[in-house]
């Protein structure tokens, strides 16, 4: 695809590109030069409830078909979308501002990940319970029916292709609401998915915040899967509890603490404070190490490796491979930003590196900011508190192990955490001591195949990734048979 082509999307609903009921359509941006790159269609209640009734009719199907063949047909979707990988992700570098080379992986991950549930279809397993010596006592489980899952704008297709696996080798239909930030790769995904699923069983609909509004507020949608900000979760959750009693799963924002101690390798940590940070995603990220807790002996040598680190680091063209990092993913986030950082300033906190718009023609235009570290950062700022979701980097000074762990859970977020120590006591009792879901030792930054997912505290509720995703697209239902002895069926049987 040309780098210049204006992409016209169409959403999918019962196996057919469309364009919503309005009519209507809205613009989409290059966050690194502002200009209107494509358009999609903007669906509305209406294009929700024909998606809802369809996807009902082919979930009726779908879920009567044998688990060898849902996963032949995940298998087949997966080989169809790493076979775009290149035309996906140049898109998305265009769309998001996201730079080449993790957009790439983001594809073949999402296909890794579609592959990863297949695997696990044959694990919807029952038990059989002894509740009495002579009945039979067991559980299976059900598909919800129809579910619907909300898209964030910093993983756009990589969410939105793998998070459809697990809900469809459960035995559901889905409604895909991608990001209004970033929606032109759902039509690639369209035209994917129209290709190998039944009509209706995937219906991809895009739209702003009154859309994905629609799908969480529709009462036939029993499940409800999100990634994104904690106010946003909280908004869906009061939705959603407006019209029905709903399963609902959010994967929230993070003020994750990698915490470094006295016997941790400078360079080690220095390495994985940047690595941490996702600034391929320009810091976009829920699980971004934006806190760094250092202890005191270490404190003045990290920085000033971390210093160099970025310092040196390339900002430009993200389509270019060479590059390490590329714009903000919209005008509204980078205004979120750049305030975060003034407030920061403004509160006493050091700017080391950056703290503001790269100086030059080439960032004229664009939602361009600098990598950015903040030293002297104490837990009363503004910016100890806040997910930032920008690429800017707090450092902590800490004496008592103590006062490391006050430090890492003195926020309402509980998502990750890194642990750097050669000690394995003192490992395991900080990851014991920190109110998080997913801790890193010695490493950070790598989600591990089917290991789940998911925040404590404000971070969000459930866990994804992993086989209790797939059984989260699932109802239990317990059956319980008595054989009846006294019954002219049940002495018959005895007389043989």
């Amino acid at each position: 695809m040309p780098a210049n082509t204006y992409i016209k999307g169409k959403m999918l609903i019962n196996g057919e590109l469309v364009e919503s009921v309005s009519g209507q359509r809205f613009d989409s941006l290059n966050p690194a030069t502002e200009e209107i790159i494509g358009s999609a269609p903007l669906a509305n209640v209406d294009d929700v409830d024909i998606a809802f009734k369809a996807a009902e009719r082919a979930q009726a199907e779908w879920a009567e078909t044998d688990m060898g063949h849902r996963i032949k047909v995940m298998t087949a979707f997966a080989e169809a979308l790493e076979a775009r990988t290149d035309e996906i992700a140049e898109l998305e570098v265009r769309d998001t501002g996201n730079t080449i080379k993790p957009m790439r992986q983001d594809v073949v991950t999402a296909a890794d990940r579609i592959r990863l549930y297949a695997g696990l279809g044959y694990e919807l397993k029952g038990e059989t319970i002894p509740a009495t010596a002579s009945g039979l006592h067991i559980t299976m489980r059900e598909p919800y029916g129809v579910v619907g899952r909300i898209i964030p704008f910093n993983h756009p297709i990589g969410f939105a292709a793998s998070r459809l696996a697990p809900a469809l080798i459960a035995g559901n239909a889905i409604l895909i609401k991608p990001p209004e930030q970033s929606p032109l790769s759902a039509c690639i995904l369209a035209e994917i998915c129209k290709d190998h699923f039944p009509p209706g069983l995937v219906n991809i609909l895009t739209g702003e915040g009154a859309t994905g509004d629609a799908i969480v507020r529709h009462p036939g949608i029993k499940r409800i899967a999100f990634i994104g900000s904690v106010p946003t979760g909280m908004k869906i959750q009061h939705s959603a509890s407006e019209v029905a009693v709903k399963n609902i799963s959010l994967e929230l924002g993070g003020k994750n603490p990698l915490i470094a101690c006295p016997d941790a390798d400078v360079d080690q940590v220095a390495t994985a404070a940047i690595r941490g940070m996702n600034f391929a995603w320009q810091g976009q990220s829920c699980g971004s190490t934006s806190r760094i807790l250092l202890h005191e002996s270490l404190h003045d040598a990290v920085v000033e490796k971390m210093v160099a680190k970025l310092e040196s680091m390339s900002i430009g063209n993200p389509l270019d491979p060479a590059i390490d990092m590329g714009p903000m993913n919209s005008r509204k986030q980078y205004d979120r930003v750049m305030s975060l950082i003034e407030t920061a300033k403004s509160e006493g906190a050091e700017c080391l590196v950056g703290g503001g718009r790269p100086q030059g023609k080439a960032y004229e235009k664009g939602y361009w900011i600098q990598p950015t570290l903040f030293r002297g950062v104490n837990t009363d700022m503004t910016i100890a508190k806040t997910e930032v979701f920008g690429p800017v980097v707090s450092i902590f000074k800490w004496t008592h192990i103590e006062d490391a762990i006050r430090i890492a859970n003195d926020v309402e977020y509980g998502l990750t955490a890194a642990i750097y120590t050669q000690d394995f006591e003192a490992a395991m009792y900080l990851s014991k001591k920190v109110n998080v879901g997913y801790v890193w030792i010695n490493g950070t930054n790598t989600h591990f195949r089917n290991v789940p997912y998911g925040g404590f505290k404000n971070s969000g509720i459930g866990r994804e990734e992993g086989l209790d995703e797939l059984l989260s697209y699932t109802e239990l239902k317990a059956i319980n048979w008595t054989p009846s002895t006294s019954s002219a069926a049940g002495s018959a049987w005895r007389q043989k």
